[in-house]
């Protein structure tokens, strides 16, 4: 069990440092090669920061474990709302002015929703995967034409713009680009291994591993980047990310993982994970309109959404103790 703590605990620190490696190797790149910031930002940012968890649920799944894949792709989504950003708005309340991000919240939902319809019959199969493979690449399309809509002064391209680097040099920027893309599939692989390791010594199914362990720590680098806009003051970066994120996750954490091997789902993930995943998703959407006045994530928000999640959680625990207690029985 103590070498399955330190694989995971090892498997996390090398996907978190892989990741930021290889967000910044990529981000530098493409702007070396003239991709304007708000574009960038929208895809390589997002998408790069989903990296962890679409390595893991594809590693998971190749090691015939997809339902950590699938406990990955809903828990970190809700580790993103609940953690994340409850925590984030905590320690700096959060206003979300960007009119490119407003017009990402209806279509998470959609994912949302395709992805809860295709789970009823308890089964994502090659087809559902290849269909949230196919939307995802879609996804890309739409975010790069967002991108190149250019909207009067949005504040998350002059964000996007500021946070980029700039004195990267190509050599550099597409080395460690090079080195995330090695690094993390190892890392995964350590981290797989111990939440393996961790289920079968615990008595617990791999998917609730997912949901909570891998969940939380392949969400670090939303948390960091998360916490680090905050007190930059750079308030639609910190929520766009989490949106991206989640998108990622449904379409790509998901589609990856069935399509490499079909994932069985529980009753009980369409009963409790999807509804509380959709509940953070349309209290962010309420607090993020502005039909109240200017779009503000508070403190009190902040709180409500970090003590849902930790709800959440020791739910889950309780009802995966419950369970192991009444097969050990």
């Amino acid at each position: 069990m103590l070498i399955a703590l330190a694989q995971l605990a090892g498997g996390f620190v090398l996907l978190v440092w892989a990741a930021d490696r290889l967000v910044a190797g990529a981000a530098a790149t493409a702007r070396n090669l003239g991709v304007s910031p708000l574009i960038i930002g929208l895809t390589i940012v997002g998408f790069g920061t989903s990296a962890p968890e679409l390595v893991v649920s594809a590693v998971a799944s190749m090691r015939d474990n997809p339902g950590l894949a699938l406990g990955n792709a809903i828990g970190s989504n809700i580790a993103n709302m609940g953690l994340v950003l409850g925590l984030t708005a905590i320690i700096y309340p959060l206003r979300l002015e960007s009119t490119a991000l407003k017009r990402e919240y209806p279509l998470l939902i959609l994912i949302m929703l395709a992805c809860f319809v295709m789970a009823l019959d308890l089964r994502y199969g090659a087809i559902e995967g290849w269909a949230l493979l196919a939307g995802l690449t879609g996804l890309m399309f739409f975010l790069v034409w967002l991108g190149l809509q250019r909207y009067a002064s949005d504040p998350l391209a002059d964000e996007f713009a500021a946070e980029i680097p700039t004195d990267t040099p190509t050599r550099k920027a597409v080395f460690w680009l090079i080195v995330g893309l090695l690094v993390l599939p190892l890392s995964s692989s350590f981290l797989v291994d111990g939440a393996i390791t961790i289920a079968t010594t615990m008595g617990i199914s791999d998917t609730v591993v997912g949901l909570t362990l891998v969940a939380f720590g392949t969400s670090l680098p939303e948390l960091a980047t998360a916490v680090t806009s905050a007190f930059r003051r750079e308030d639609d970066i910190a929520i766009g990310n989490i949106i991206g994120s989640n998108m990622f996750n449904m379409l790509g954490v998901l589609g990856i993982a069935a399509v490499i091997s079909p994932i069985d789902v529980a009753p009980m993930v369409l009963a409790r994970d999807f509804p509380i995943m959709f509940l953070l998703t349309g209290l962010l959407y309420l607090i993020a309109s502005d039909f109240r006045g200017p779009a503000r994530m508070g403190r009190a928000s902040g709180l409500a959404f970090l003590s849902i999640y930790v709800g959440y959680e020791l739910m889950v625990w309780f009802s995966a103790s419950a369970g192991a207690g009444a097969s050990g029985g």
